[in-house]
């Protein structure tokens, strides 16, 4: 009975769905195990929750507030339903939320095409893929993400990047990067002839940002100001479109098929155009071997690279962009934290791996950053088969076939339980970089405090050490220059590929 239980549902299109619709229509948890999750409702009215738990053309565009109405009322919750929600519609699949970092530690490292293991969920990237392909490193799962992965794996790896010679030709390329648009930043303030003036640095960053990727690492050489007038605006439509395209576009008809009927289609073809261009002038350099393309080992052609370059110029004006901007815009309101940095990075002129770990403080506030305001702001997860997992404290869960698992890490990084003043020393919602000393200090293992800031597991962003490099040095670099306040006290936050700061990083600076 078992075997044609099995046979049933691997080769019976729709068997598992109709199988669980009694259960679902009866509102039985399909969860199993000690950590079992609350039951979230489709609508709730009378309750004051934000949203729908479930994305719409009227609330896409703030994710964390959809995340939010998972845990609405929650904290008055005792047991596993206080960090673990989920909503089961008749004839869907699951959703399970989780804000529990045990149970995200334990799905993320469980991630794979083995038997049994997780699969990237792809629905909510379905924007992405359709503007720059499904064989990327971001969409593809199975053994197509595995060989992704291969061919990024030593250009990108640390080892790669940290070698002494290749280290230093990028740091190089990198600070000559950074010192010209600090130089630009500097003559602004000088030319206003004012002691100090107010901008708004998402722009100025998110250009510094590009140019280190299409320049520096991958040996391009387009003009600073085709970057800011030409490529930046394009690139920031596109993503925007991706965000849309992927709630919108129930059909999944590429709008690169729509006739150019209004302004808006011509617009997005035109910065589709813009984008394949910027593609190509990144990928010109690696028939000279310049820059990354000399680590770079595989003979794929150039067509099956376009895709992942496309993800990757993307990801430069998006994760490493928010990286920065939230790191600015938190000192920007702890001055006290602001003056340690300055205090550290000022006689620093030539930056090493050693040099870079050195800078303890600053490192303590960029993993602050990424604790409290992460770039990725939940990772998406799909059961492929009913799964048992069992986090590090033998906590388990039974997870359906098919379930949809949004692990939630915007808001576990953000919960006193996990990193209040009894975890970790400070409140959770604060930005203190000391949180890092004081666990250091009372003993706790790494792998005990994950902020999850860069994804967990064998998923994990592969471009993790390029990010770091990049933001350390901006941050650094602009600290060393500039005192800065934020020009408002709130620092909300607004969200879509990633999260960045509402105000656009909006501060009043003055030189040192």
């Amino acid at each position: 009975m078992r075997n044609l239980t099995r046979f049933m549902q691997d080769h019976v299109p729709g068997y598992r769905r109709i199988t669980r619709l009694p259960k679902q229509l009866f509102a039985v948890c399909p969860f199993e195990g000690d950590c079992t999750p609350s039951r979230v409702r489709l609508f709730d009215p009378g309750s004051d929750r934000p949203t729908q738990p479930f994305p719409h053309r009227w609330n896409f565009q703030d994710p964390v507030q959809i995340l939010e109405s998972y845990f609405w009322n929650a904290d008055a919750e005792e047991g596993p339903g206080r960090h673990n929600r989920y909503l089961d519609v008749p004839g869907f699949a699951p959703v399970l939320v989780t804000r529990d970092p045990g149970m995200i530690r334990a799905i993320a490292t469980a991630t794979g095409d083995r038997e049994g293991q997780f699969d990237r969920d792809t629905l909510p990237s379905v924007g992405i893929a359709r503007a720059t392909g499904t064989d990327t490193l971001l969409y593809a799962n199975g053994a197509e993400w595995k060989k992704q992965r291969k061919i990024a794996a030593c250009p990108f790896g640390k080892t790669t990047l940290f070698q002494p010679e290749q280290f230093c030709e990028f740091a190089d390329t990198f600070r000559a990067t950074v010192r010209s648009r600090i130089d630009v930043l500097r003559q602004h303030l000088t030319n206003s002839g004012a002691d100090s003036v107010e901008i708004p640095l998402e722009p100025e960053v998110k250009v510094v940002m590009l140019e280190m990727l299409t320049n520096n690492f991958f040996g391009a050489e387009i003009s600073y100001d085709e970057l800011r007038e030409k490529y930046v605006p394009a690139l920031e439509r596109v993503i925007d479109h991706i965000v849309s395209d992927t709630v919108k576009n129930r059909f999944g008809i590429p709008w690169r098929k729509f006739p150019s009927v209004s302004d808006r289609i011509v617009r997005a073809k035109e910065d589709d155009a813009t984008f394949e261009e910027l593609t190509g002038l990144i990928l010109a350099p690696r028939g000279e071997q310049k820059a990354l393309w000399r680590q770079f080992k595989s003979e794929a052609p150039d067509a099956k690279l376009v895709s992942n370059l496309k993800v990757f110029l993307a990801g430069a004006l998006e994760a490493t962009t928010s990286y920065a901007t939230w790191a600015i815009s938190h000192l920007a309101r702890h001055p006290e934290s602001q003056e340690r940095v300055y205090e550290e990075v000022k006689d620093i002129d030539v930056y090493t791996p050693e040099v870079l770990a050195g800078a303890t403080y600053l490192r303590a506030v960029l993993d602050e950053t990424l604790r409290l305001t992460p770039s990725l702001y939940f990772l998406p997860r799909r059961a492929t088969t009913d799964t048992w997992v069992t986090a590090a404290d033998g906590r388990k869960l039974l997870i359906p076939w098919g379930t949809h698992l949004l692990l939630d890490v915007w808001h576990a990084n953000r919960h006193e339980d996990h990193w209040g003043v009894e975890a970790s020393g400070y409140p959770a919602t604060t930005f203190e970089p000391d949180r890092w000393r004081h666990l250091r200090d009372s003993g706790r293992a790494t792998k005990d405090i994950l902020h999850f800031g860069f994804g967990h597991g064998p998923r994990v962003c592969p471009g993790k050490h390029l990010g770091e490099l990049e933001v350390g040095l901006t941050v650094g670099a602009f600290v060393k220059t500039f005192r800065f306040t934020a020009a408002q006290a709130e620092n909300p936050a607004r969200a879509g590929v990633s999260t960045k700061p509402a105000d656009g990083t909006r501060v009043r600076m003055s030189l040192r």
